[in-house]
């Protein structure tokens, strides 16, 4: 496959190994290789998971010309819709680590003759960009990130006062009775997406953000959504 200058994924940010060291790197790699084995199958997320989706975009509240960053992008399920709120002179920039999922995020982007989308093959704990964001999604991605805190700081660090941030993702079932299939669930999640159990998406989100707030849950509450804004 060839590569280029974006493909060169991002170390930390100031030269340094993440205090991890191994169990980072051993993650993710495990994150490249589980999701470079998903990316010919992607259907649940781009068809089921849908209406959460796009209702995730519509709490995005995007404008003409808006700068938008989407953190674990995939194989660019969202961009159809984030474009069409953006529109010709807005700009979308997302990020995967996977090379499968990056390279059918750009035939998605060929295929549609999208000029201001943009796909870089990056360790979105650690990436850096030149601009700011008026805006950022994650879709099932920041709980497979290795770090998920330094996630969020990124992002943070990445968008301009009063931006938004929301985040789909999932989680063990967080109440009742069905927390005994928690066990089950969390090997399953470990396996399909390389999960982190080691971080909590919402603390990290609660700690690095003005506000957050779950406005929206489904399956149990396996599935949510969090709207994080970052102050002025």
């Amino acid at each position: 496959m060839a590569t280029d200058n974006r493909d060169r994924a991002h170390g930390p940010a100031n030269g340094t190994r993440d205090p991890d060291g191994d169990r980072y790197d051993a993650h993710l790699e495990r994150s490249r290789i589980v999701w470079d084995r998903w990316s010919d199958y992607y259907t649940m997320s781009e068809n089921d998971l849908e209406p959460m989706r796009e209702a995730a975009i519509d709490r995005l509240d995007l404008e003409p010309g808006d700068r938008v960053l989407e953190i674990g992008c995939g194989p660019g399920v969202n961009f159809d819709r984030v474009r069409s709120e953006i529109g010709e002179h807005g700009e979308l920039i997302a990020v995967d680590y996977s090379p499968d999922m990056v390279a059918k995020a750009r035939e998605r982007i060929e295929h549609h003759g999208w000029e201001n989308v943009d796909v870089r093959r990056a360790d979105a704990t650690t990436v850096e960009f030149d601009e700011p964001f008026d805006a950022a999604i994650a879709t099932l991605s920041l709980s497979v990130m290795p770090n998920i805190h330094r996630t969020a700081t990124t992002v943070h660090r990445s968008l301009v006062a009063d931006a938004t941030f929301v985040v789909v993702d999932i989680r063990p079932i967080p109440d009742g009775p069905g927390r005994v299939l928690n066990p089950l669930l969390w090997r399953f999640l470990r396996w399909y997406a390389n999960w982190n159990p080691d971080d909590d998406v919402v603390d990290a989100l609660a700690t690095v953000f003005d506000t957050h707030e779950i406005v929206d849950t489904s399956l149990a509450g396996t599935l949510y959504t969090v709207v994080c804004e970052k102050g002025d």
